[in-house]
């Protein structure tokens, strides 16, 4: 898919390019067939295709365009008028076959202006290869169905409280765009729903850049919202996988989890202000991330979260905070009020992840009255120099096992037969990640049966039979991910 795309943009836009000013037209060329104006090369299931080189002309394309096809765009700067937005009211394609519009090559397309698309009941479309630098957030509004944002970059004008990009839509796809540049109180990209407390389904973020957020509040910056208090209890079932994000400083959150039922896996958070957080909402699945130096790892509030075969290397706070509450649990129908306030940490499995060089390991919080409830802490490894490895007294019913602990850092409260003190004899690697290798006493050490919730290590390796200890297994299979760096994502990835 990621390939077919990729090839798909090269020959289009060298397709443009070939035949010139002849194609600049709004002409829309059938399947197969030689427009007037020049020969567009077919390919299949995305014709019929229209080169345009005005606003005007990328309209009335999208008003022909009913059934699937290819827009061109010229490269260029276009300035849209005020009030008038490229209008894509009733616009898309079918199911199998969407409305592509797209840049003639990556990048190559500006829309300047306080607006550019305005979507209303739109669907099954993609916009591609644009820079968006309009004044307005670039709203998806949830009548709206099947959108995809693809290899854009979003660099807003930078204006306090202005979201770049919000989603409310089902089925919406954001991959290989570029947020960047923003000074100012305001999110890059938020998702929520319709309604006041309804979240948008199956929303599917990946392989996007997220750079250098710069907002020197205390919150209101974060680089990904996936939801906000209200819809907190509405299962949105997102998968939010392999994006990096680097010098994300805008809040301390820079994947924000206010709603139920998401995945958040493969990213990479390098030298960041932000961490993932699990704000609001129950049954989050927290899998394979690296989180690499910068300042916060991973906090935790609600329900039957599953955090597995992450890294935390290097930050200036504790790695894992377990919330406590004002409240146990958020339940339907509760006031705005109850809705907003923290609720404790119940029923987290923390397992397989490995914390080194940070402030602290983990920790449960002790500022709040309600402390977090049977968790289990299993088959991690702590290391650390300065600062306490684990302050997990303030809870109640917890489960320990198998946990490593080394370095001079103070071991703290976790029950002795919950863990092992013992070298487990990190490398560190030329990505900056620690990780164990032959000779650790973390290979084949595993205490628990993980099967049930995890298959593989953070780097993709099968774990079979005992797992080992952390996040890496030790095998001869090459790895299948690694940290991600600007290669991998973005306008301009492979």
């Amino acid at each position: 898919m990621k390939r077919r795309t990729f090839i798909l943009s090269a020959v289009v836009g060298a397709a443009a390019a070939a035949v010139g000013p002849q194609a600049a037209g709004a002409t829309v060329l059938g399947d197969g067939q030689a427009g007037a104006t020049g020969l567009v090369p077919m390919l299949p299931g995305r014709g019929p295709y229209s080169h345009v080189s005005t606003l005007d002309e990328l309209q009335t394309a999208i008003g022909q365009m009913t059934r699937g096809g290819t827009i061109i765009v010229a490269d260029g700067t276009y300035a849209v008028p005020d009030g008038s937005p490229i209008n894509l009211s009733g616009a898309g394609g079918r199911w199998n076959k969407s409305l592509v519009i797209m840049a003639q090559t990556v990048g190559g397309v500006t829309f300047t202006g306080a607006e550019s698309f305005r979507f209303d009941n739109t669907h099954d479309l993609v916009l591609s290869g644009f820079v968006f630098t309009q004044s307005t957030t670039l709203e998806i509004p949830a009548n709206c169905q099947s959108i995809t944002l693809q290899r854009n970059d979003f660099h807003l004008a930078d204006i306090e409280g202005l979201h770049c990009v919000m989603v409310r839509a089902d089925n919406t796809v954001v991959e290989y765009n570029h947020f960047h540049g923003k000074s100012t109180l305001g999110v890059f990209l938020g998702v929520e729903g319709g309604g006041s407390t309804e979240m948008a389904e199956n929303v599917h973020i990946h392989h996007n850049y997220f750079s250098d957020h710069l907002f020197a509040g205390a919150n209101g910056g974060e680089p990904i919202r996936l939801g906000v208090s209200p819809r907190a209890l509405s299962s949105a079932h997102a998968v939010v996988e392999y994006n990096l994000f680097e010098r994300t400083n805008g809040d301390p959150e820079a994947i924000s989890v206010k709603s139920s039922d998401n995945t958040i896996r493969f990213n990479t958070i390098r030298d960041s202000g932000g961490g993932i957080v699990l704000r609001h909402g129950n049954r989050t699945r927290v899998e394979s991330n690296h989180i690499i130096r910068g300042l916060r790892g991973v906090r935790i509030y609600g329900n039957d979260h599953v955090i597995v075969n992450n890294y935390i290397g290097e930050t200036a706070d504790t790695a894992f905070v377990l919330g406590a509450g004002t409240l146990r649990d958020h339940f339907e129908g509760e006031p705005a009020d109850s809705r907003r306030k923290n609720d404790a940490a119940d029923r987290v499995r923390i397992a397989l992840n490995t914390v080194v060089g940070n402030a602290g390991g983990i920790h449960c919080e002790t500022h709040r009255p309600l402390e977090p409830h049977d968790c289990a802490i299993v088959d991690n490894i702590f290391q650390g120099d300065s600062g306490i490895l684990t302050s997990v007294a303030a809870s109640q019913g917890f489960t320990y096992e198998g946990n490593i602990l080394w370095g001079a850092a103070t071991d703290g409260d976790v029950p002795a037969a919950g863990m092992t003190r013992v070298d487990p004899r990190l490398e560190k690697d030329a990505a900056d990640v620690w990780r164990i290798g032959r000779t650790s006493p973390a290979v084949n050490a595993a205490a628990q049966n993980h099967s049930a919730w995890v298959r593989d290590d953070i780097d993709g390796r099968r774990r079979i039979g005992a797992a080992d200890v952390g996040a890496h297994e030790v095998s001869v299979i090459p790895a299948r991910r690694a940290p991600l760096t600007t290669d991998d994502v973005g306008p301009h990835a492979r």
